[in-house]
């Protein structure tokens, strides 16, 4: 199977575990922090090497050129080419860049984007995987809050009558009708 084929086929089925992910009331910080780990089971699932915050090919711009990005995951396979994914929930150009070398140096680059939506696909062989969420205004001071409850359709409900006997219940009003201290 060619790199591209390859791409393909690992952000449909990273698109598809992360569908399963769901949250509610998070911030920015805490939702980049909850896909970085489903990513991240995602990759131990497949049986690979794991490695977070994982040096980029690419250099920092300058004054920090001496100094390289970094990833949010990287995977090493042992039956194909390196996999790489970077979580954003704005459309960074810098990404973009950042991604673009990676594949130029012989990894799959994969770039999981969350938000509402709008979401902007790159160029190849840079793939997209998209997570949408809901976002409200969060209490003073803790900026959006942002949820992904999922589209989960409502539980079958029985459809038989049941096999419970009705029982008569006594209940005995004589004593407390006549007694208004009683609440009657």
């Amino acid at each position: 199977m060619d790199v591209t084929a390859q791409g393909e086929r690992l952000a449909a089925d990273l698109g598809r575990w992360l569908a399963d992910v769901t949250f509610v009331d998070l911030d920015t910080d805490e939702v980049t922090a909850r896909v970085i780990d489903a990513v991240a089971r995602w990759a131990q699932a497949q049986g690979w090497r794991v490695y977070r915050r994982a040096p980029s090919v690419l250099p920092l711009p300058p004054p920090l050129e001496q100094r390289f990005s970094v990833l949010d995951v990287a995977c090493a396979r042992p039956d194909g080419p390196p996999v790489v994914v970077e979580v954003d929930h704005t459309d960074r150009a810098r990404t973009v860049q950042k991604l673009t070398a990676e594949a130029q140096a012989g990894r799959i680059p994969i770039w999981v984007r969350w938000g509402v939506g709008r979401f902007t696909a790159p160029p190849p062989p840079v793939r997209m995987v998209t997570v949408e969420v809901t976002r409200r205004a969060g209490p003073a001071g803790r900026g959006r809050l942002h949820s992904r409850t999922g589209d989960r359709p409502a539980p079958e409900h029985s459809t038989g009558g049941g096999t419970v006997a009705p029982q008569a219940l006594p209940i005995p009003l004589t004593d407390r009708l006549s007694d208004p201290r009683k609440g009657t």
